[in-house]
């Protein structure tokens, strides 16, 4: 995939980046203002790199939370398949 050229704005800046995926930055830029310009609503007196850091920081445990649960789904998918293993080989070894 080649990179594209795009423009987004964030929290009142445009940045001219190049992208593979632009649907998928787009939306991300889109989150990240979202994220930015409720935290001013919450905190109106910090500067805009503290309300970045602290959106940063929220996106952040999302993606770490959204790693632990997938790690935890493998963990059960993979427990649940050797039982399911242990069973056929049970069944097959038993004739």
């Amino acid at each position: 995939m080649e990179a594209k050229s795009v423009r987004l704005k964030i929290y009142g800046t445009e940045y001219p980046l190049k992208v593979d995926d632009e649907e998928l930055t787009v939306q991300a830029a889109e989150h990240l203002d979202r994220m930015m310009n409720e935290l001013h609503t919450q905190i109106p007196d910090q500067p805009p790199t503290t309300l970045a850091v602290l959106s940063a920081l929220n996106v952040s445990e999302s993606l770490t939370h959204e790693q632990n649960e997938k790690k935890q789904l493998t963990r059960k998918v993979e427990q649940e398949l050797r039982s399911i293993t242990q069973l056929l080989d049970g069944v097959l070894t038993d004739d």
